[in-house]
């Protein structure tokens, strides 16, 4: 038997192959597309790992008087089983190196960007006048007292580009040793009326500087 097709059946075969691929195309599109977007979706997941910074920041905030308000910004290292004083963070000043551009300098207080505390008034710290403002803290550890520096200079990396000639002040303390604290702390004590003991406490050790008015 002869099989005869018409024009009609012509068009129809036509009609269903190009449905078929329209099918098959459409199938294709919608594979591509949400496989790009777990492409990104895995990318962007990995990029947020990869930038987890290693010490977190951290802020801590405290009033005196009427209205006068002390805000440090600092970042936390942890003690991860290192030696920190006389090793990790050395006593005097740090030696040169490419960073520095070849002169030595004070430890950063902190990690990555500046330690930063700002200040609403002028206060005295230590009994010493600081005018209201902004001031990146910088310190030089020793086995007995430490210098605290209050520096005009807050939006560097570390304290690789101090400056001395824009410090806006600079004061002697004493350490205390203390409970082990493994990830570095800023926070504030013996709160009174007119004044406050901020410090720092990392490892077995504070810093501590009075504020008063």
């Amino acid at each position: 038997m002869m099989l005869i097709f018409t024009q009609m059946d012509h068009q129809d075969s036509l009609s269903l192959y190009k449905t078929y691929n329209f099918r098959i195309m459409k199938k294709t599109t919608i594979t591509l597309f949400f496989s790009l977007i777990m492409i990104l979706v895995s990318s962007f997941t990995f990029g947020q790992g990869n930038n987890i910074r290693k010490s977190q920041k951290s802020t801590v905030s405290q009033y005196v008087g009427l209205d006068t308000q002390i805000t440090i910004n600092y970042s936390r290292p942890a003690v991860k089983n290192r030696v920190v004083w006389g090793n990790m963070v050395p006593y005097g000043l740090a030696p040169a190196d490419k960073y520095s551009k070849g002169k030595s300098f004070p430890w950063r207080a902190g990690a990555n960007e500046n330690t930063t505390i700002e200040i609403n008034n002028e206060v005295k710290i230590e009994g010493t006048t600081l005018p209201a403002g902004k001031y990146s803290i910088h310190m030089i550890p020793s086995k007995t007292d430490w210098i605290i520096i209050f520096n005009k200079n807050s939006n560097q990396w570390g304290s690789f580009s101090y400056d001395e000639s824009a410090d806006a002040l600079r004061v002697t303390v004493t350490p205390i040793e203390s409970s082990f604290e493994e990830f570095l702390t800023y926070n504030f004590g013996n709160i009174t009326d007119n004044s406050v003991i901020a410090f720092l406490h990392w490892e077995k050790l504070k810093v501590p500087f009075q504020i008063s008015l």
